[in-house]
């Protein structure tokens, strides 16, 4: 009996790093990989939708191959599912506009979100707002207003949770806002335009995870290629994500392989990329992970 429907929460609740695969594009949505997906070594998996299809009929696809493949070996339902969606989190008036993005994914039964392109506070605020039911108000008149997400999905998300509808509304809330919350919402900051904007955008209620995106910070800031080692600029950034996270009670996330995994995990990195089984065995040794993969 696991305390979660959402897996990446449970650990995260217990200050274990999570594991996640899938790239920003090319993921396959159908039935079959859903059911063989059931059974990844990964804790969470990223779908692709800022580069990738915005495939709805794909993910209900792939989502009911979820379920009926597992399910996982440590218990859940399913594997956590996080979409990354195309819209540009540059303003709350874009978000706004875009909200029904939003609203899509969720129907799905996904367990969580990730913003990219952050650049202002509002818009932040407006992502968190547009994936909430207003019927949940921890929160709002502390930074956020009410939720804009309607009633009219449940009967497509909430079996997908193994939950009623009462109990779906309360639980697809932003986690670690609202403790009992069961989705999981992320921000990218990777522009040079977001970076005054860093500690402001990640004391925003209601994110649980983010990270600085390198590959677009690098174009934004006039290099063609990521450039190896990371010149001093991007790593202050980094260093600036890393410390907001932290002083926010924001998980970062953070590449790693097998070789860093250790001391990234050391350094405070609890959302680990890098899409190799072997980071993951290594760092769940070194953080004495006790649950099932």
């Amino acid at each position: 009996m696991t305390q979660c429907i959402n897996r990446a929460i449970d650990l995260l609740q217990q200050d274990q790093p999570i594991y996640y695969m899938g790239g920003h594009t090319g993921h396959v949505l159908t039935y079959e990989q859903g059911r063989q997906d059931a059974a990844t070594w990964a804790d969470y998996i990223n779908v692709g939708m800022e580069h990738g299809a915005f495939d709805m009929t794909g993910l209900d696809e792939y989502m009911r191959g979820l379920i009926d493949g597992g399910p996982t070996r440590s218990g859940h339902r399913t594997p956590t599912v996080i979409v990354e969606a195309p819209v540009e989190g540059i303003s709350a008036e874009i978000v706004r506009f875009n909200g029904w993005q939003f609203r899509q994914i969720l129907a799905r039964g996904v367990h969580g979100i990730l913003l990219c392109q952050a650049e202002t506070p509002g818009a932040v605020a407006a992502f968190v707002e547009a994936c909430r039911y207003p019927i949940n108000r921890i929160g709002v008149g502390a930074g956020l207003e009410e939720g804009r997400r309607g009633v009219g999905s449940e009967p497509s998300a909430a079996p997908v949770w193994g939950l009623d509808r009462d109990s779906y509304l309360r639980r697809a809330d932003p986690w670690p806002l609202n403790p009992d919350g069961e989705l999981l919402l992320g921000i990218k900051i990777e522009s040079a335009a977001a970076i005054p904007q860093i500690e402001a955008m990640l004391s925003v209620p209601g994110i649980g995870f983010a990270e600085m995106g390198p590959g677009d910070l690098s174009l934004s800031l006039g290099y063609f290629r990521l450039p190896q080692p990371m010149p001093p600029e991007m790593e202050a950034v980094r260093q600036r994500v890393r410390a907001a996270c932290l002083a926010n009670k924001v998980a970062f996330l953070e590449s790693a392989s097998p070789e860093d995994i250790n001391t990234k995990i050391d350094a405070g990195a609890r959302v680990i990329a890098g899409h190799r089984e072997e980071t993951a065995r290594i760092g769940r040794a070194h953080s004495q992970r006790t649950m099932a993969v």
